[in-house]
């Protein structure tokens, strides 16, 4: 599928790389961005040989730097309303898809640029980066899961101090109150995602898209829930192949080939 605000592409063996590609707008998510966006995660998640995603913003200025200003400030209350469901929808598909993503973040990372990188399994961040959540200076909320997402990264206190200042944060603060995974200098933010990346999958894909879906378990429904689900989550991956093969190799001190069974 061709797209005209995204580019989708495979970065060589297992890894997809979705990039933003509007850089002479800052890469902003209207509403073509948000379709496309929808599609291209729809064909990660059912393509088997797109194991993982990286994600970036095209250019140095800008990850996303936000939703499209002129189409919010012409949309009425029912439309924004649809808009924000419909961000939401998209970025939770990233989010719960079993497929691990990292967000490489380059330059601002703003409003929903910043909630569809908090969607993402891992965050890094260049330098550079700036993020935040500005749209109480323009006298709006967060719309694309920000609200939520924040506080449950970072904590009550530092997500209200963001989402209610609307001033952004540096690259080495949103390390410190674990916004980001990883700080790495501008010139090193792909290839070190990339690395990153690929280290995740040399892992069982069973166990990785299990790990990752207890977590959210447990996050959206609680410790019982979540305990309940770990527990059966063991279970399945210890009747899978990756798990005959992944100790097997460990007793054999040799690295294991895994098949995602």
């Amino acid at each position: 599928m061709s797209y005209s605000h995204i580019l989708l592409e495979r970065a060589g063996g297992a890894v997809a790389m979705l990039t933003v590609n509007r850089p002479q707008r800052l890469n902003v998510l209207d509403r073509q961005t948000i379709t496309e966006l929808e599609d291209a995660l729809a064909e990660v998640e059912n393509d088997a040989g797109m194991r993982g995603l990286l994600l970036t913003g095209a250019g140095e200025r800008a990850f996303v730097s936000g939703a499209d200003i002129q189409e919010l400030a012409q949309a009425t209350p029912l439309e924004c309303r649809n808009l924000s469901l419909r961000g939401q929808r998209v970025f939770r598909r990233l989010e719960t898809m079993g497929k691990p993503s990292v967000a490489a973040i380059n330059g601002f990372a703003l409003g929903g640029g910043l909630e569809l990188a908090l969607a993402a399994t891992i965050r890094v961040a260049s330098e550079d980066a700036r993020l935040g959540f500005p749209e109480v200076k323009l006298g709006l909320v967060p719309g694309y899961g920000g609200t939520q997402r924040l506080p449950r990264l970072i904590g009550r206190g530092p997500a209200l101090e963001m989402l209610l200042t609307g001033e952004p944060v540096g690259a080495a603060e949103a390390y410190r109150i674990g916004l980001v995974n990883h700080v790495v200098a501008a010139g090193e933010l792909l290839d070190f995602s990339r690395q990153l990346l690929d280290g995740i999958l040399a892992n069982g894909p069973v166990a990785v898209a299990l790990a990752m879906e207890a977590v959210d378990v447990g996050l959206t429904s609680g410790l019982e829930a979540g305990l309940r689900f770990e527990a059966a989550a063991f279970a399945a991956v210890a009747s899978s192949e990756d798990r005959i093969e992944g100790t097997r190799a460990f007793l054999e001190k040799r690295r294991p080939v895994f098949q995602g069974k």
